[in-house]
């Protein structure tokens, strides 16, 4: 039985976010998949957790789970953006959640992500997953731009494929997805299948970059609507959809 805690988070989150329709359900594969998406702030990984259409892991930040690291990462990631004004509201707001956040994000279908030596420990959790036939949902957007539909991504998240095939000679797929809030869409892509002939670094560029782009070309084929970026910005500065 889940945390009443997280049980009353998750109702509040389906009454006040929107409802994700699935479209391109027929690229996202049965078996095991990496599928890789636009952050879009707070939305992707609620999306994730309410409307994907199998089952699946999130990876979120290991500090978002330990409640003395909550407080100055979700002000730090989240709100230090916002306008000066207003930043100290949100200040103040980062205190209240370390005990929420631990709990939701513990009981979420998650797994957690270390930035130190206790990596390998998100790599292996991760290929259990993959190894059960579960699908990995990852948001690895940072804060330089790529156009204006997605930030860069960070790249070690490829490496996990490579541990997968490590332990079980088989090959995983990466799915392209976009959030779109505007318009109520989880939009899936064609996959790409990591390549274990190649060099890590090389391969790694070769399926970011083939990440971003897809995930661009499904945003510009949808029709016009203001993108969610990963800062969380003014909306009044939010992109448009349109090529550049």
């Amino acid at each position: 039985m889940k945390h009443i805690v997280y049980r009353i988070v998750r109702k509040l989150a389906s009454i006040f976010m929107p409802v994700f329709q699935i479209e391109g359900a027929d690229n996202l594969p049965d078996g095991p998949a990496i599928v890789v998406g636009n952050h879009s702030q707070a939305y992707g990984p609620v999306a994730a957790e309410l409307y994907f259409p199998r089952e699946h892991y999130t990876w979120c930040i290991s500090e978002m789970m330990e409640k003395e690291c909550v407080a100055d990462y979700a002000y730090t990631d989240f709100w230090s953006k916002k306008p000066a004004l207003i930043r100290p509201f949100f200040r103040l707001f980062s205190y209240m959640l370390p005990t929420v956040s631990e709990i939701v994000f513990t009981n979420a279908d998650t797994i957690p992500v270390y930035r130190d030596k206790r990596i390998m420990k998100t790599f292996q959790l991760s290929c259990d997953s993959l190894k059960r036939g579960s699908a990995i949902v990852i948001f690895p957007e940072e804060y330089t731009e790529y156009n204006n539909i997605v930030h860069k991504f960070q790249r070690g998240f490829v490496y996990v494929a490579k541990y997968y095939y490590r332990q079980t000679g088989n090959s995983v797929p990466f799915v392209p997805m976009y959030v779109c809030p505007e318009l109520g869409k989880l939009v899936f892509g064609k996959p790409i299948w990591y390549d274990p002939g190649s060099a890590s670094g090389e391969e790694s560029e070769r399926i970011c970059a083939y990440l971003q782009d897809s995930i661009s070309e499904l945003a510009y084929n949808l029709p016009r609507h203001r993108v969610v970026p990963y800062p969380n910005i003014s909306k009044k500065n939010y992109p448009l959809n349109e090529r550049m």
